[in-house]
């Protein structure tokens, strides 16, 4: 038994610093936190919604992030939620296309800037992707997705494949993300009670 426990903490602290090390890595942006801290308070400043968008894990990572900003105070919502209201000049758009860029995801981002609205572009791609061209604003997360999870490096082939697919990219944004909501938390002056007093009690 101890001998197991002892392999969970081994694999999963190379998980979590296989994760870290996406945030060692250069960009070709300012710093993602930074980006998407300053944006949302922006927001926040000028009362307007926040919308988050995202296919499969992507997608489901962006909801997480949606849900805390709603414990913050903030006005989010989860594109295509049957309560979704209208995008406007006021509001901003964080959409995810880890790879650059996702047919939906780019109708999205479309329509978004039609409405008057800023569209924050969270990619591992910020130069190639088709995404890019709709961002008003671009967070790199320079981390292996499915546009490029089969040419590792020589060096990185010696070493098992932890994540594979786009889990590196997924498990990065849940970890900024809740960076984000740390910073967020100090910027907005949020209280652990007002933000925990915000959570459903319809559970």
């Amino acid at each position: 038994m101890e001998e197991q426990s002892h392999s969970m903490v081994t694999l999963a602290t190379q998980i979590c610093n296989q994760i870290a090390t996406v945030f060692t890595k250069p960009t070709t942006t300012p710093p993602p936190l930074t980006t998407l801290v300053n944006e949302i308070s922006s927001v926040a400043t000028r009362n307007g919604s926040i919308f988050v968008y995202g296919v499969g894990r992507e997608g489901l990572m962006v909801k997480a992030l949606c849900m805390r900003l709603v414990h913050l105070g903030l006005s989010a919502y989860c594109v295509f939620d049957m309560t979704t209201p209208p995008i406007g000049p006021s509001d901003l758009l964080i959409a995810s296309a880890g790879p650059g860029g996702f047919s939906t995801v780019d109708a999205i981002c479309e329509v978004a800037r039609s409405n008057g609205a800023r569209v924050l572009l969270l990619t591992a791609q910020p130069e190639t992707g088709s995404s890019v061209r709709y961002a008003s604003v671009v967070a790199h997360v320079p981390a292996q997705t499915m546009a490029d999870d089969g040419g590792r490096l020589e060096e990185e082939r010696s070493m098992p494949l932890l994540l594979p697919m786009g889990s590196l990219y997924e498990g990065a944004l849940y970890v900024l993300f809740e960076m984000v909501v740390f910073k967020l938390t100090e910027v907005l002056g949020q209280s652990p009670e007002a933000v925990r007093a915000r959570h459903t009690n319809l559970e």
